[in-house]
């Protein structure tokens, strides 16, 4: 994946020649005819305030016709604008931007109020002419603000433990755990999005290379790697080795003949068996040799158990299942000239490996905002201003569609597993929550619930789903939710792949490949072609009559990348997944999941136009809130590393602007030592350590969702009754209900107010440099600050505090004053929470599903130590007429001079369902006076919608 498709850019080059400089003012903007460089055209037009859409199509190429936008189809309308000639450039001013352009060069900076630069083109673009499918495209690249101290987020999921991207590269390339939106919001509040549905990558603009082909090593003065190559411990043979490249599925061709016979090797897919025969070991070891002094960036794509040593330090520790190998990312500092030895130890297990390397870039290359794609059709992005960065999110949000409102039983707790295999499975899970009284919201049916010979036919398997209306009647008969697993694949024996295939709306290049996939003897297939908005009416189609005529509640789209088949290469991978109906594979590479969740989103809007929308898509890109979607991280591993990575991970997912997120509780897939039926004692312990610590993170997590392969992840089946595991999850599990009041709220800010839920530091404290990159805490709206344990055994651990106000821990009521590092306690029941002096929080009581008490008592909490306010949102939760006015808003402030808490008047039309009076109570928290697990107050109103006040006593 790290490897260009197409030629590598030559960085520097200009095509064409000069010619005279000229501009024109248009209805919209201003079109640029610069005098020299690499761009024939700069076409710059306003949008909204000070949205501003720049375009420069390369001199000298012929032919390209430019595709309508797909993450931005329907941009505002332009707001008033100037454009004036100073000195050399044209100056265009909107509300909210400034834009200058050089006439000479075609560069474009856009300024703040004060004439500072926000974001600036430094250099001109690179373009490199290219030919795909017969059709004329450029590979481009554009460095801005070289040298940069700022802070960089967003760009959408990845899972290395970085927050903060300035100095990083990110590749965005769709895969089962990473997700691609090519958006950046700065702590200099602005947005850029890179609008190229291609892979593009961040930072370095040159992908990186096998080490051995770009950085040389040898071992025992011979060139390359010593490979050393065991069966049981005994050695199998040695060889030397040019690079370390299993990396994808063809390349298990390269295995030594004397190794091979030993072990079955992958041969595609989930291969989930494991699989080896005997105990397979590689050990590499050599020096690699650098030319050059400075940071030297490598990354270890692999799947199961690995190590790799650099002089004698141990550098990586992971462990990932064997099918789905990822990249783990290091830096070392080396010296020009001086080698450093390498060792990396690994158990295949028919897994995959390869090591990659990127030579050091120049500190202010290094410190720049950099993006490149590989195919395009001009250099294409948008300017998005801000006042905050919520202001640029709010803008970002207003270009690529705001985010649809969840329904609220979306943000209840949610059950899965990989997989209920009957009926009875599911009604019984459901049951066993409701008669434990530990709350629940939807229960989700994963893939395989058809004959296995026919995916993609979307009709249950008769044996083992009798009558599919009745199971799912039942599920709503004990309030819960049912959701279901719909992929984009389709073995051509199905009639529904003959429906699509007859009018030329699927692709054919998996079949073509002769791939087959992981159930029972293996079956070719492939996906539609969601570009072709006839494909799109068909595939709803066919789900509506066959699986939402039962009463399907919401959709959860798996392999939306789209994953056809797993460890191809991207050569490979492009051929299965075109040509659309909109152009060729590589043009489109990363945007298949967001006309996939279009597919869901426009067939249910007309179905239930009055239903909100729910889909659960694996993959996303840029306007996938539009859709009414959320994401999540995909197959990650159970391990204590994967834990840490998903909140950074989750973080920069909501700073790409797609608000809801969430993650498979406990990890995906297990390693041995925790799947066996009967695991050791040590193993067991920390098995549930972790799926606990995973649990307390997901609680605050924007939604509440455990999934995962076996073992069973019910509660009541993952911790024993009685003990203090079982007792932690479900008080996590009741307060995430209790607090429903708060958390529905900030669902419901981020349609009206275009807020997120999951908030990193610099969100709310940009100018505070010491928590730009911290990656392992986040908020969770505005009032609270989250510190996850991502170790085992841990039982403190150090958390920084930002801003300079003071900060309550939630459950003892202990403050912290912003500004500094402290080592909190964080025993195993409890993760460390905090709560900002300041924060009104609305507390409801304990439900075993939202809204079963619609007019119980509303604590109100408040945090001493600041003012603070709190605008409570209510509505039906299920419905679309929130659009049109019918929820309701309780304004609530709190003045800390005087204790004064004012209930304000209620606002909005009202809805279906609202309770006319209620009783509200107050709650003042104070240092060691936190709130009680039975939402103890010190006042309380009755409430009738009219302003109210309550003053603190003593």
């Amino acid at each position: 994946m790290k490897r260009a498709i197409i030629a590598v850019l030559m960085l520097g080059s200009a095509i064409g020649t000069a010619q005279a400089q000229t501009w024109q003012k248009t209805t919209d903007g201003v079109v640029v005819t610069p005098a020299n460089g690499p761009a024939a055209r700069v076409e710059l037009s306003v949008h909204g305030e000070g949205i501003i859409h720049i375009v420069a199509l390369p001199r000298g190429v012929e032919g390209i016709t430019r595709t309508p936008s797909l993450m931005a189809p329907n941009p505002p309308v332009t707001g008033p604008f100037t454009v004036a000639e100073t000195k050399g450039h044209v100056v265009v001013k909107a509300a909210k931007a400034v834009a200058d352009v050089d006439l000479t060069t075609g560069q474009v900076r856009f300024l703040d109020a004060a004439g500072r630069v926000l974001l600036g083109e430094s250099a001109a673009p690179v373009f490199r002419p290219t030919t795909i499918e017969g059709k004329p495209f450029v590979a481009v690249s554009q460095q801005f603000n070289r040298g940069t101290d700022e802070g960089l987020y967003g760009l959408g999921q990845h899972q290395n433990s970085q927050m903060d991207y300035n100095g990083e590269d990110v590749e965005l390339a769709q895969h089962n755990m990473d997700i691609a939106v090519p958006f950046v919001i700065s702590t200099k509040k602005y947005g850029l999005l890179w609008d190229n549905d291609g892979i593009s990558r961040f930072g370095n603009p040159k992908p990186y290379t096998l080490v051995g082909e770009g950085m040389s090593v040898s071992s025992g003065g011979k060139a390359g790697w010593k490979a050393e190559y065991f069966l049981d411990g005994k050695s199998a043979m040695t060889r030397q080795e040019a690079t370390i490249d299993y990396q994808f599925l063809k390349d298990q061709a390269k295995w030594p003949e004397a190794a091979k016979a030993k072990t079955v090797a992958a041969t595609g897919g989930q291969n989930t068996a494991g699989n080896a025969v005997q105990k397979q070991t590689v050990v590499w070891t050599g020096d690699v040799l650098p030319d050059a002094t400075g940071i030297h960036k490598f990354q270890l794509y692999g799947s199961s158990y690995y190590k790799l040593y650099a002089d004698g330090k141990l550098v990586l520790d992971r462990w990932r299942q064997n099918w789905n190998p990822w990249y783990a990312n290091f830096d070392l500092p080396m010296t020009k000239g001086k080698p450093v030895a390498i060792r990396i130890e690994w158990e295949p297990n028919a897994g995959y490996m390869a090591l990659l390397h990127s030579d050091p870039l120049p500190v202010p290359d290094r410190h720049s905002v950099w993006l490149t794609s590989d195919v395009a059709q001009a250099k294409n992005y948008w300017f998005v201003p801000g006042d905050s960065m919520d202001g640029v999110i709010a803008g970002y949000r207003q270009l690529t569609g705001k985010a649809e409102m969840m329904p609220k039983w979306a943000y209840g707790f949610w059950q899965s597993r990989q997989r209920y295999d009957t009926s009875k499975e599911i009604t019984d899970v459901v049951e066993k929550y409701r008669s434990l009284n530990i709350p629940l919201d939807n229960i989700v049916l994963d893939w395989r619930y058809w004959r296995d010979d026919d995916w993609g036919s979307h009709r249950f398997d008769p044996k083992r789903f009798a009558d599919p209306k009745v199971l799912i009647d039942q599920v709503h008969g004990d309030n819960a939710n049912f959701m279901i697993s719909v992929w984009p694949k389709f073995y051509p024996t199905t009639d529904t792949y003959k429906e699509l295939t007859a009018k030329g709306l699927t692709y054919q290049g998996n079949l073509r490949q002769g791939n087959t996939d992981w159930v029972g003897p293996g079956y070719k297939s492939t996906f539609y072609d969601p570009y072709a908005p006839e494909g799109r009416r068909i595939f709803w189609k066919q789900v509506e009559d066959r699986l939402a005529t039962f009463g399907v509640d919401a959709w959860w789209a798996d392999a939306s990348e789209p994953d056809m088949h797993s460890n191809l290469s991207i050569p490979e991978r492009i051929d299965t997944m075109g040509p659309t109906a909109m152009g060729p594979a590589a043009q489109f590479f990363n945007s298949y999941p967001l006309m996939n969740a279009r597919s869901f989103f426009d067939g249910w809007t007309s179905y239930k136009p009055d239903v909100r929308p729910f889909l659960l898509t694996r993959s996303g890109f840029g306007g996938l809130q539009r859709y009414g979607a959320a994401i999540w991280s995909g197959d990650v591993a159970s391990r204590w590393y994967d834990l840490r990575a998903q909140i950074s991970a989750g973080v920069n997912a909501s700073m790409s602007g797609i608000p809801n997120w969430t993650h498979d509780i406990g990890g995906f897939a297990l390693e041995d030592r925790y799947s066996t039926k009967v695991p050791t004692a040590a193993n067991l312990d920390e098995w549930r350590e972790l799926n606990l610590r995973w649990f307390q993170f997901g609680a605050f997590s924007p939604l509440f969702r455990s999934h995962g392969e076996f073992p069973y992840r019910e509660i009541y089946e993952i911790s024993p009754e009685g003990s203090p595991m079982r007792a932690s999850m479900v008080w996590y599990d009741m307060l995430r209900y209790r607090l429903m009041p708060y958390i529905y709220t900030l669902g419901a800010d981020t349609y009206v107010k275009d807020g997120s839920i999951m908030r990193g530091l610099a969100m709310d404290f940009p100018a505070d440099v010491k928590a730009r990159r911290i990656d392992d805490q986040y908020l969770f709206g505005d009032a609270f600050l989250v510190a996850p344990v991502t170790d085992y055994k841990a039982r403190t651990r150090s958390v920084y505090f930002p801003g300079t106000g003071n900060w309550y821990d939630f459950s003892t009521g202990k403050a912290y004053r912003g500004g500094a590092r402290a080592t909190v306690d964080a025993p195993f029941e409890r993760m460390p929470l905090f709560v900002r002096a300041g924060a009104v929080v609305p507390i409801g009581p304990v439900t075993q599903y939202v809204d079963e008490k619609r007019g119980a008592p509303l604590t109100i909490a408040v945090y001493a130590g600041a003012n603070g306010s709190f605008s409570l949102y209510e509505d039906d939760g299920r419905s679309e007429r929130y659009k049109t006015g019918a929820f309701s808003r309780i304004p609530m402030s709190y003045d800390d001079r005087s204790g004064v808490v004012t209930i304000g008047a209620r606002e909005g039309a009202g809805w279906t369902g609202m309770p006319a009076t209620r009783t509200i109570r107050v709650k003042w928290v104070s240092p060691g006076k936190p709130v009680s697990d039975d939402n103890g107050y010190d006042a309380e109103v009755t409430y009738t919608g009219a302003a109210v006040t309550v003053r603190k006593r003593g």
